[in-house]
């Protein structure tokens, strides 16, 4: 067995485990919201995903980088924490409260046709007809899950919900166009931002209600999407992403990701997964794999 092969076959293994652990997120954000209120949730997340990537970076003696790092970079890093991990999942979460896991998960990951589109103002990116053709589709599978599947009726079940999890992938979108083209090690990069993300969160903690300790289911989802949602499972996928020699295999990897959360939530959440949930996603992830296509 080649070299080649070894490492490639490693990269799947990564990439399947990132992958299986995001699968599980869903679920843990509809449990664990049962036992700790929003920005608690979050800010325990935060600082474990903090933790969790500043030991990271002290083993690979990665953290003298952040001298080398300008005011500038620092302004940079602060915006982006700005942006994830604090108002991504604060709408996110929001999202997650009112509507099923089911409809947050399917609905969130409709994050790259939005990324498509707000490529083409802030990006200058050029759109093309199969591209509109596909983003058509995948916003198709939208509708039929805000609508729980009476699309003609057009009998939207509730709509804030929708609407919070179509902005947290705005957010999100926005996110990643601002990371194009900084070319800090990643690792570092999200260090800071869950750093300077965590400060927002407990700013805001503050004003609203104040630092409560919750009980120990609450504790033990924050710390668990802490580390599988934020920290420790991109390290897996950036891993996986370096070991590839063929990364658009890996990549398409994550297309597993929305489907396995479906059966997850089934099992750990207890939702009867309906039908038009399935038909939705199966019209988003069409349209995203039409779009890459097209690309």
């Amino acid at each position: 067995m080649t070299t080649d092969t070894t490492k490639q076959k490693r990269a799947y293994l990564y990439a399947l485990a990132a992958v299986l652990f995001w699968s599980t997120i869903a679920s843990a954000f509809k449990r664990s919201l049962a036992y700790i209120n929003i920005l608690p949730l979050l800010f325990y997340a935060s600082i474990t995903a903090t933790a969790a990537l500043f030991l990271y970076l002290l083993i690979l003696k990665k953290l003298s980088e952040l001298k080398a790092f300008s005011q500038e970079d620092y302004l940079r890093s602060a915006l982006l924490g700005f942006l994830n991990p604090f108002l991504y999942y604060v709408v996110l979460l929001n999202a997650y409260s009112i509507l099923r896991a089911q409809e947050a998960v399917t609905i969130n990951f409709i994050w790259p046709i939005t990324l498509v589109l707000l490529s083409i103002p802030l990006l200058k990116q050029k759109i093309k007809l199969r591209s509109i053709v596909a983003i058509t589709i995948s916003f198709w599978g939208v509708l039929i899950i805000a609508t729980r599947g009476d699309i003609w009726g057009l009998r939207f079940n509730k709509p804030v919900g929708v609407l919070l999890a179509l902005g947290s992938t705005v957010i999100w979108a926005l996110f990643w166009i601002y990371n194009v083209r900084d070319k800090r090690d990643e690792a570092v990069r999200l260090f800071l931002n869950f750093a300077f993300g965590s400060v927002f969160i407990l700013v805001a903690m503050l004003l609203s209600t104040g630092i409560k300790v919750p009980n120990k289911s609450g504790i033990y989802g924050a710390v668990y999407i802490g580390l599988f949602e934020m920290g420790i499972t991109f390290l897996v996928w950036l891993k996986a992403l370096k070991s590839a020699k063929t990364t658009a295999h890996v990549a398409n990897l994550i297309y597993l990701a929305p489907f396995l959360s479906l059966v997850i939530i089934s099992f750990v959440v207890g939702e009867k997964i309906a039908n038009w949930t399935i038909i939705g996603l199966v019209f988003i992830v069409g349209g995203i794999i039409l779009q890459k296509l097209c690309g």
